[in-house]
């Protein structure tokens, strides 16, 4: 018999549970007729060796602890440049968690999905309007399956016009992973250089235009945290050269209300509602990259698409120009009903005073951190910020200073990226923060600032109040253990 509680769960071999209670002697759930497991005889064993006996208030302190030690949104400022770590409203919990939304089955048709399908009609139409395109498709479930969709469309509409093209021109200011989307798309990269200023220029862009070249991918605000001033023009040269743009939408936190991407001339954008639109972050999902496209694109969607009629709502599957379907029940619907939640809490008005707010943060940080480290570009910020390691002192560098920002209780900004500033420190505040909070993580930044001028060790040896020491993240990158136990 293998036990898992003196006081909790109890497994016999017939694999019935049984559950005792402190006060409340003799209870127990009826006899099952379940069969034995049907298991290879060397994977039965009796019993666990050295399998702990705990109560239950003993597991569940053991794992609330253990929940402790992770950092989240809900523990701490999280300033990760170009990640938008905002606060998830609870508000948007309490929504995707309504019976009717949450236990609905994925293949439920139509007539008895109206509610369902309503909503995802009322977020595509204002993700539309939010960002200025003709439609939107809320199937992609992450911003680089986003990218991919969004790529595939205009090689479809390359190739509905007689094909020839297989270059796409992405600049260095570019976000990380849309070099890979174009390859994965069959397209052959072409990175192009931006200015001295942090931003792409049209001469670069009509130098490398030919009857070659597919589109240009660009992020604006790029990954600087800088508007790309000459967006209206630089779509017009692709436009004129027979190309389409698609535009990397991670940074749309700083545009909100202020500014729509469909109406500088991008074809093709990606949102990410787990960053613009509150949903949760991180942890390998799910997340969801909608996409939205110019009318020229329209008929390539994945299908099918969220369509209203005098009926009511339906799913409309008879596309023959689509690229097909990307993912299995139409997205990811949970997170699609936290971002509805959130637009509707917002409003336009919310909206703008969010992305108002985003960039106000981050020109705060940014005034009162410019004298102590180096700004490498002088254009305002939009959303974030990003210095460089080449102010400090005492022979240390932007990953001392992001372990010693550990050692303060803080999660380390974005670091190394984007890889135009050596020793790049990328910080994004996000709308979320107060003042207050900026403040004290100024100060700290401010405080390592002068450790490494006075005791420079005290970064070297970085994190020094953590559970454990630095790590070799170079040799746990190229040696990784994945082995399940003691690591030889």
């Amino acid at each position: 018999m293998s036990r898992v509680g003196t006081r909790g769960l109890v497994l016999n071999e017939n694999l019935i549970f049984e559950v005792s209670t402190p006060g409340r002697r003799g209870y127990s759930l009826p006899e099952l007729d379940v069969p034995p497991a049907s298991l290879p005889d060397g994977l039965v064993r009796d019993e666990v060796e050295g399998f702990p006996e705990l109560s239950e208030v003993d597991v569940v302190r053991h794992f609330t602890r253990l929940s402790t030690w992770n950092y989240g949104v809900d523990s701490g400022f999280y300033p990760l440049g170009s990640c938008t770590m905002k606060y998830n409203p609870k508000v948007n919990e309490v929504a995707c968690r309504r019976p009717g939304l949450a236990d609905l089955h994925p293949m439920t048709p139509d007539h008895l999905s109206q509610g369902a399908l309503e909503l995802m009609y009322q977020l595509q139409q204002g993700l539309a309007e939010v960002s200025g395109f003709s439609a939107v498709t809320l199937q992609p479930a992450a911003g680089a399956h986003g990218e991919l969709a969004g790529m595939l469309m205009i090689r479809a509409w390359h190739e509905s016009r007689g094909g020839g093209r297989t270059r796409v021109l992405i600049p260095d200011t570019a976000h990380g992973t849309n070099p890979a989307t174009a390859a994965l798309c069959g397209f052959e990269v072409v990175p192009i250089a931006s200015s001295d200023r942090g931003v792409l220029t049209p001469e670069v862009v009509r130098e490398h235009m030919d009857d070659s070249v597919a589109g240009l991918m660009v992020t604006n605000p790029n990954t600087l945290g800088l508007f790309e001033t000459h967006i209206r023009e630089i779509c017009d040269i692709v436009h004129q050269g027979g190309g389409l743009v698609y535009c990397d939408g991670a940074n749309l936190n700083a545009l909100m209300g202020i500014a729509r991407p469909g109406d500088m001339g991008i074809d093709v954008m990606h949102f990410n509602l787990h960053k613009t639109f509150s949903t949760p972050h991180g942890g390998g999902g799910p997340g969801a990259g909608a996409v939205g496209v110019a009318k020229c694109l329209e008929p390539f969607l994945p299908a099918p698409v969220v369509v209203k009629t005098d009926e009511g709502y339906r799913l409309d599957a008879d596309r023959p120009q689509s690229i097909g379907r990307l993912r299995s029940f139409n997205g990811n619907f949970g997170v699609m009903i936290r971002a509805w939640a959130y637009l509707r809490s917002m409003g336009g008005d919310g909206l703008k005073r969010v992305s108002e707010l985003a960039v106000l943060n981050a020109n705060y940080i940014r005034a009162r951190l410019e004298e102590t480290f180096h700004l490498p570009y002088r254009q305002r910020s939009l959303h974030e910020v990003v210095f460089s390691d080449r102010q400090l002192g005492g022979d240390c560098h932007t990953l001392d200073l992001a372990k010693r920002l550990i050692d303060y209780g803080y999660h380390p900004p974005t670091i190394y990226f984007p890889l135009v500033v050596h020793g790049a420190i990328m910080i994004e505040p996000t709308e979320t923060e107060s003042k207050q909070v900026l403040d004290e993580f100024c100060d700290a930044m401010l405080a390592i600032a002068r450790e490494s001028e006075e005791n420079p060790d005290l970064l070297h040896e970085a994190p020094r109040c953590t559970r454990t020491g630095r790590l070799d993240e170079t040799r746990a990158a190229r040696q990784p253990c994945l082995c399940w136990g003691p690591s030889e």
